[in-house]
């Protein structure tokens, strides 16, 4: 079963960006598509960005422009570029496959301020 591990979240004021890295274990890691999600306080769990096995992409419409997904399938990495931020990213950030298979890893917290 594949396992995930989320890094790269931080503090950032709006404007600003931030990578975010997904490492994942398993050995068929570059048959599945891939989704990056995001849980904010009170509200339920959303699908931010998702990449298929041949990197084609999509995006929720509040962050198409600013974020970019990517993937590793050599190194089992997904990333999330985040540019342009706004408060309204501030959320815990987990990756997943699309749709989801496996279990959720501890995510990576991300702040947006002023």
């Amino acid at each position: 079963q594949v396992q995930f591990v989320e890094s790269g979240g931080g503090l950032v004021q709006p404007g600003g960006s931030l990578r975010l890295s997904c490492a994942a274990s398993g050995s068929i890691f570059s048959i599945y598509a891939m989704g990056w999600y995001r849980l904010a306080p009170g509200k339920q769990r959303e699908l931010v960005a998702t990449i298929t096995s041949a990197s084609s992409t999509n995006y929720r419409d509040s962050v198409k422009g600013r974020f970019t997904i990517s993937r590793d399938n050599a190194k089992k990495t997904v990333h999330l570029q985040m540019n342009s931020m706004k408060p309204d990213d501030t959320a815990v950030y987990y990756c997943n496959t699309n749709p989801i298979t496996a279990g959720w890893g501890q995510g990576t917290q991300v702040t947006v301020y002023s």
